[in-house]
C-alpha cells in the first residue's frame, strides 16, 4: 500500500475521532474498578462512542466481537472483553479506536487497579515514557528508525524489553495502513517522516522477555513467560515543527 499524506483538512477531521478518544478513555479510566468484568467496559464504551457520534473501529474488524480490547496483566493486546473479573492489584490495557466523518483514530492507556505493586507502577511508567519518546523524535526529516530506536532505548534503559511482533502502523481512513511503526530498531534507518503522515505509535513493554504467544481464543497476546505487559498508544500527524498528538482533548 503506498503512503498516503493527508491534507489540513483531513487531519482536522482525525483530530474529530481522537478527542473522541481521549474523553472516552477518561470516562473508561474513572469507572474502572475492582469486580466489574471486562465486558462492562465493552457495554460503557458502546454508550460512549454513541454519545459522542462515532462508530467503531474495532467492532468486526477482521472478525473482532468487541467495541475495544482489554488486556489485563500478562495479556499484551487483543484481550477480548468477556467475564474476566478485574481485580484489585490488576494493570489493565484499554485499547479502542474510533471513526468520525470517515477518518480514524486509535488510543491506548493501561491503568493500575487500586494499589499496584511498585514493579508494575515502574512498567506502566516505563511504556508511557517510552511513548512520549518515540513521538519527541517524529519530526520531518527524521526516519522511522528514529522513533523506533527512541522507544527501544527508553524501555530498556528503565530494565524492560519491548514487544516485536505487532507494531504501530500508518492511519488514516483505514485502521491499518502504511507504514509500520515497530517499537525497536536503528536510528537513522528506514523511511523518511514527511509532512503530512499521520500514525499510530504504540509502545508495547514488557516485565521480562519480549517474546509472546496467542492465546486459545485466537486473538489475545499474551506474554511468553506470563509477566506483566503494559501498552501506550496516541495517532499522530507529522508537522513542519512539533508532532501534532490528535487523541488528546
Amino acid at each position: 500500500m503506498a503512503i498516503v499524506l493527508k491534507s489540513p483538512q483531513e487531519i482536522e477531521s482525525m483530530r474529530r475521532a481522537g478527542r473522541v478518544l481521549a474523553e472516552l478513555l477518561q470516562v473508561l479510566k474513572k469507572e474502572l474498578n475492582a469486580g466489574m468484568k471486562t465486558r462492562d467496559l465493552d457495554r460503557i464504551t458502546a454508550r460512549e462512542l454513541k454519545r459522542l457520534g462515532a462508530k467503531p473501529s474495532f467492532l468486526g474488524y477482521r472478525g473482532f466481537p468487541a467495541h475495544l480490547c482489554v488486556s489485563v496483566n500478562e495479556e499484551i493486546v487483543h484481550g477480548i472483553p468477556g467475564e474476566r473479573v478485574i481485580r484489585e492489584g490488576d494493570i489493565v490495557s484499554l485499547d479502542v479506536g474510533a471513526i468520525v466523518g470517515g477518518f480514524q483514530g486509535d488510543a491506548a492507556i493501561t491503568v493500575g487497579v487500586g494499589r499496584v505493586s511498585p514493579e508494575a507502577g515502574e512498567l506502566m511508567s516505563a511504556a508511557e515514557g517510552a511513548l512520549k519518546a518515540g513521538i519527541a523524535a517524529a519530526r520531518k526529516g527524521n526516519r522511522i528508525g528514529d522513533m523506533s530506536s527512541a522507544i527501544q532505548r527508553y524501555a530498556e534503559a528503565k530494565g524492560f524489553s519491548v514487544v516485536r511482533e505487532y507494531t504501530g502502523h500508518g492511519i488514516g481512513r483505514e485502521m491499518h495502513e502504511d507504514p509500520q511503526i515497530p517499537n525497536f530498531g536503528t536510528h537513522g534507518e528506514g523511511m523518511e517522516l514527511v509532512e503530512g503522515m499521520t500514525m499510530a505509535l504504540e509502545p508495547m513493554v514488557n516485565q521480562g522477555t519480549w517474546r509472546t504467544r496467542v492465546a486459545e481464543n485466537h486473538w489475545t497476546v499474551v506474554t511468553a513467560d506470563g509477566k506483566l505487559s503494559a501498552h501506550f498508544e496516541h495517532t499522530i500527524a507529522i508537522t513542519n515543527g512539533e508532532p501534532d498528538i490528535l487523541t488528546v482533548l
